[in-house]
């Protein structure tokens, strides 16, 4: 069983990690020729790229300037613990266990526009490059294009059995489901408002990362115990879903 995220917008790159263990991304090679493209736009271009605040791009400037691939505690740190945002409040890895890191280091991925594929303890400097940007590269006009089959074949190297897939459809569409050779169970986490159940979307992302947390604390293995995951009010709604597609429910947030 393999979980998948999606990376957040928010980092937090001065807090030290609460766990000395940490590993390399296996992609360097992709995302240097990523930052090859984005060190020669200036701040006003990555402003227009990306949608960003003058501030932001200038953020975002200065550290594609700086980013360098040779990756070190002293100047990267564990991507789980680094990026912030509501699937990570929800995880709250910093609480965790070795065991539990141990956990998610065979359990779970994050999904990266610039990384690729990122394993939990996988050192990353700081960046912002989502995965929808319509960045022209040599494989196409988009980070789609780049990252191509990659992502795809990387996850099923894995031989997970079963992905369960908790990353926003941005993210996920760099994954291309049908080559993965074992079924994709997709989360859905649901409120009851207004009289109807609906997706509010801040819930959605934190319960995202609730599901990874209690995975890690009771040390799940077999997806079908995921529909007993109970954090903060949530159940399993089994008239609502069907195979690939399991609801999640709560009466109110």
């Amino acid at each position: 069983m393999l979980m998948l995220i999606s990376p957040a917008k928010t980092l937090d790159t001065t807090t030290p990690p609460v766990t000395p263990s940490h590993s390399t991304p296996a992609f360097l090679t992709q995302s240097a020729k990523l930052i090859s493209i984005l060190k020669k736009k200036s701040p006003q271009d990555l402003a227009e790229l990306m949608g960003l605040s003058d501030k932001l791009a200038l953020l975002n400037f200065e550290r594609f300037q700086s980013w360098q691939s040779d990756f070190t505690p002293d100047n990267a740190k564990p991507a789980v613990l680094t990026f912030m945002g509501d699937v990570y409040e929800g995880m709250d890895a910093a609480s965790f266990t070795p065991a539990q890191f141990d956990y998610l280091i065979r359990h779970l991925r994050i999904l990266s526009g610039l990384y690729g594929l990122l394993r939990p303890l996988d050192l990353m400097q700081p960046y912002r490059l989502e995965m929808g940007t319509h960045l022209p590269n040599k494989k196409g006009r988009d980070l789609y294009a780049f990252w191509g089959d990659t992502l795809t074949e990387a996850i099923k190297a894995l031989n997970p059995g079963v992905v369960i897939n908790l990353a926003s459809n941005e993210y996920f569409k760099a994954v291309h489901p049908k080559k993965l050779s074992c079924p994709v169970i997709t989360p859905v986490f649901e409120e009851w408002h207004g009289g109807k159940y609906k997706i509010i979307s801040f819930h959605a992302k934190r319960a995202r990362g609730l599901m990874v947390r209690w995975a890690a604390l009771y040390d799940v293995t077999d997806p079908q115990q995921l529909k007993n995951f109970d954090l903060e009010g949530y159940a399993f709604d089994p008239a609502a879903s069907d195979e690939t597609t399991w609801r999640m429910r709560r009466q109110h947030g």
